[in-house]
């Protein structure tokens, strides 16, 4: 087994208990990798341990107390060493959100006085962060056109720390010159980071093509039950230790029974990731057919200006996609009060399919010009494809479509 196959399955799950195999495939990793050998009390499932505090042994270190704010009780570190695994990493830590996981790793590669490169079309919520937090904190950003390494270098500072991609963008489904930027950043002493978010380890993983960093909102498909909040840092021992100290002052750690949730979760990702993939490509290929139908962003699609890029770098694509329809704003609330399958509601990666519109949600605190700037107008409608037959998805999808042309 290569080196990618070992890391990451041997996590702690209490003192003096470590797993003693190892997996080679992700669905086997999905199911058994983190649990602690021996299994506590002989429990098929790993238990919640809901105690926020445990007996003191003489740790000699203040992160290594075991306390549930320090991100080291069993039911955290167990699921530590399932995500870790996914991603072929040596180490991993969880958080409260996905936003607690790239504010916290940003703050631990940054410092004041430091200039951050970052693509130019992210989620909103990162966004505003890179643009007023990080200001008021004396950190620099630069947003770069991730399709474009020739213009990359001109936006180079001395004081140039890291360098921040998605690698699907959201909403617009864009993927990056993933392989430039992690030969950029190497060649130019960065940290290179990533949010997975939305393509997931079943998809692409990142610290196997040479990414420093690897972030998730494990909120949605890690998750998938669209009933947690929570994120996820992953990546080098070295660099997992420095960001979860601080995680543990900054407050942002995942409570046992959330993180019980996502152990489940994890689980099923790679059958549930597979299916959503295969409807949101055929649900992609429905809409883009549709005269009602403006635009379909997708990269699975010939017609996606880096649909050749996905198919060399990612094993799947996404159960995500984005579309405008003929008409703008209007023409969109109108066709998603006529939809009676999909659940109109922001976040994404769960069983239920959803439809939002992202200049109003995900995106609404982006200024408008912003938006436009990077290619998010008014219209734009994002569906998370969920695990209902596709068929049935696009029957709907189809009728809301078709009842337009008459209103």
């Amino acid at each position: 087994m290569d080196a990618a196959g070992r890391r990451g399955d041997a996590a702690v799950a209490g003192e003096g208990i470590v797993m003693a195999r190892t997996f080679k495939h992700l669905e086997t990793k999905a199911v058994h990798a983190g649990v602690p050998s021996p299994r506590p009390g002989g429990a098929v499932i790993m238990p919640i341990f809901q105690s926020a505090m445990f007996e003191f042994t003489g740790e000699g270190s203040y992160h290594d107390l075991k306390y549930l704010r320090l991100n080291n009780t069993p039911t955290q570190t167990a699921l530590h060493g399932k995500l870790a695994a996914l991603e072929s990493a040596e180490a991993a830590v969880a958080t409260s959100s996905g936003m607690a996981a790239i504010s916290t790793t940003l703050l631990t590669v940054l410092a004041p006085g430091d200039h951050l490169l970052a693509q130019d079309c992210l989620y909103g919520g990162t966004h505003d962060l890179l643009t007023t937090e990080l200001k008021h904190l004396g950190i620099a950003v630069d947003f770069i056109d991730a399709d474009d390494p020739s213009s990359w270098t001109r936006l180079l500072r001395a004081n140039t720390r890291a360098i921040y991609v998605e690698t699907i963008s959201n909403p617009l489904m864009r993927v990056p010159d993933l392989e430039g930027i992690v030969t950029f950043a190497t060649s130019h002493g960065l940290v290179s980071l990533i949010d997975n978010t939305f393509a997931t380890p079943v998809n692409f993983r990142p610290l196997e093509r040479g990414f420093d960093l690897v972030l998730h909102s494990c909120t949605k498909y890690l998750n998938g039950h669209s009933d947690i909040v929570a994120g996820a840092v992953v990546g080098s021992k070295a660099w997992i230790e420095r960001i979860t100290h601080r995680l543990n002052h900054l407050g942002g750690s995942l409570d046992p029974h959330a993180c019980f949730l996502l152990d489940r979760g994890l689980k099923t990702l790679v059958l549930r990731v597979r299916h959503q993939c295969a409807g949101a490509l055929a649900i992609s290929r429905g809409l883009e057919a549709h005269p009602r139908v403006e635009k379909v962003n997708y990269p699975g699609l010939p017609s996606h200006p880096q649909h050749a890029r996905a198919r060399s770098l990612l094993e799947g694509v996404s159960g995500m996609l984005s579309f405008e329809l003929r008409g703008g704003a209007a023409a969109a609330d109108a066709f998603m009060r006529r939809t009676t399958l999909p659940i109109v509601a922001p976040s994404l990666g769960g069983a239920e399919t959803l439809l939002t519109r992202p200049a109003v949600t995900s995106h609404a605190g982006m200024a408008p010009a912003d938006r436009l700037r990077t290619g998010i107008t008014d219209g734009l409608i994002r569906m998370s494809v969920g695990l209902e037959a596709c068929d049935e998805i696009l029957d709907d999808l189809f009728q809301a479509l078709d009842a337009g042309r008459d209103a």
